[in-house]
């Protein structure tokens, strides 16, 4: 009887481990999951004016046009201070120092250079953070010497609450996307896998603007709004 029964027990002792090792890739495997991408968009006044204002001065010699420089840029520093600005607010962003050429043309058709002078460009940065005070900064400025830059950019100094809200949207938007996805396909959305905040820029949308340098009044400056985007990816279980 023992005899008999032998072959059967070791039959199914080979046969259970084969069964078994044949369900476990099924049991690991992932769950059914959908993918989705939420946007989320706030917008914001500005609370900040990065202006960039640049002095340059021509003379025969370095020296010449450096302390000439000097002395314009000095005057525009000072009334940027007189102004409310700040130290913290002022920061020299380049100084370039640049030979200027003549070329004339010789008999034998080469070029000759002929030192005429040297330029000096200064260029400051500025954050005003007083809006109603940009245009008469930047007009006093002109008045003071500033003849080249001019450029203005609207930022937000702190935007950290505008992003949190532009994230929530983004979840909110990823959530209705999943919904409508799953109703179509005709399955039932399950719980959040993974959210995945991606990679971005905060995108303000500045109004820049090329001021003219022959005012004698304050420019007129809009600010606008500022415009940031987020995007998050949510992965969601489906049942």
């Amino acid at each position: 009887m023992t005899k008999h029964y032998l072959p059967l027990a070791l039959a199914a002792a080979i046969a259970l481990p084969a069964a078994a090792a044949h369900a476990q890739p099924t049991q690991n495997q992932p769950p059914a999951r959908i993918i989705v991408t939420g946007e989320g968009e706030k917008t914001v006044a500005p609370d900040l004016a990065l202006l960039s204002l640049s002095v340059m001065r021509e003379a025969k010699t370095a020296r010449e046009a450096l302390d000439a420089n000097n002395d314009a840029m000095a005057a525009v520093i000072a009334a940027m201070k007189a102004a409310g600005i700040e130290d913290r607010d002022l920061q020299t962003s380049g100084i370039q120092i640049t030979p200027r050429y003549n070329f004339n043309n010789r008999p034998d058709g080469s070029q000759e250079a002929e030192l005429v002078a040297y330029q000096v460009t200064n260029t400051l940065s500025v954050r005003v953070r007083d809006l109603a005070k940009a245009g008469d900064i930047l007009d006093k400025s002109v008045s003071l010497g500033v003849n080249q830059g001019g450029g203005i950019n609207f930022t937000n100094d702190d935007p950290s609450a505008v992003l949190t809200e532009a994230r929530k949207l983004a979840v909110q938007d990823a959530i209705a996307k999943a919904k409508v996805l799953s109703e179509a396909a005709g399955v039932k959305l399950g719980r959040v896998l993974e959210i995945a905040d991606q990679s971005f820029q905060p995108r303000p949308m500045p109004m820049a603007k090329s001021v003219a340098f022959d005012s004698a009044r304050a420019v007129p400056i809009q600010a606008g709004e500022n415009s940031y985007n987020v995007q998050v990816n949510v992965t969601f279980e489906i049942k």
